[in-house]
């Protein structure tokens, strides 16, 4: 790939930022390095991120024991799980998604983006378009294993209940789906790690802030929101096995560096939910 691999809104959000591209996209790359390969063949769960029937983002887990993903060449990932709630039911042919796959144990991590080539009830095949590397910051050490997920256990519900903000007010992690919305040059869904002290969400009614700290200087998440505002929230309680998916309006607030430790931060607007289990959990 090119040099400098960013869509128009992740380079907008790197000038705004520090007032230059990144110099890291030479690391973004069109394949996948063995040694990402057989990282993800020896994960428990991916975070994926993909597109609902409006075109917002939409997040979800695919689960199972390591093994279950795959990497027959450098451009494809073969994930033999599915996810039974509403982003799962997402994961079709022709679906762009966002990967990440992050081991909270020597909380490494690594990203692919591609497509969804074939989908079946066995699982899905992925061609990948770009794959590269995140830092370990803000990663909290967790041994997590998959368990089975009883079909059908979803609940719905608008804006941000009770049982939502209890959650959140004490979640150390969270994963982020976001879009550069369609016809964009390197663009599409991406799927990236928050995480912070617990309770480093903020809640005010149904609106969220959120701490940007420092990390890669790519921009992929807030590049993706300065182009398409909408976004998804999955925050997991690993402890439980259960997750929490949100749906909002997300915007970046550049010069609020309020928070404790943040460079910046970012308001997000909840307007609805699902939850249910997560298929993992800390053991």
């Amino acid at each position: 790939m090119d040099d400098a691999p960013f869509h128009p809104g992740e380079r907008r959000a790197q000038l705004r930022a520090f007032g230059a591209p990144s110099p890291g996209g030479v690391g973004i790359r069109s394949f996948m390095p063995d040694q990402h390969r057989l990282f993800f063949g020896q994960l428990p769960f991916l975070a994926v991120g993909t597109l609902d029937e409006t075109g917002a983002p939409a997040a979800t887990l695919l689960t199972g024991e390591p093994g279950f993903v795959r990497s027959p060449d450098p451009r494809t990932l073969v994930i033999a799980a599915h996810a039974d709630d509403p982003t799962g039911r997402r994961l079709v042919e022709g679906a762009p998604v966002g990967l990440l796959g992050i081991e909270l144990p020597t909380r490494r991590r690594n990203r692919a983006n591609g497509r969804i080539t074939d989908a079946d009830p066995g699982g899905i095949t992925v061609s990948v378009d770009q794959s590269f590397g995140n830092c370990p910051q803000y990663i909290h050490v967790r041994d997590v294993a998959a368990e089975p997920v009883p079909p059908g256990r979803t609940e719905t519900f608008d804006g941000l209940d009770a049982a939502a903000r209890a959650q959140i007010l004490t979640a150390d992690t969270f994963f982020v789906a976001t879009s550069s919305g369609g016809g964009v040059d390197h663009g599409g869904c991406d799927i990236s790690h928050r995480g912070g002290p617990g309770g480093f969400v903020r809640i005010d009614g149904d609106v969220l802030t959120i701490p940007d700290y420092r990390g890669n200087r790519f921009f992929n998440t807030l590049g993706n929101l300065l182009l398409e505002p909408r976004a998804a929230l999955l925050f997991v309680d690993f402890a439980a096995g259960r997750m929490l998916h949100l749906q909002g309006i997300a915007e970046v607030l550049w010069d609020d560096d309020g928070l404790p430790g943040a460079e910046r931060a970012w308001r997000f607007r909840v307007e609805r939910g699902w939850r249910g289990p997560a298929g993992v959990r800390t053991v």
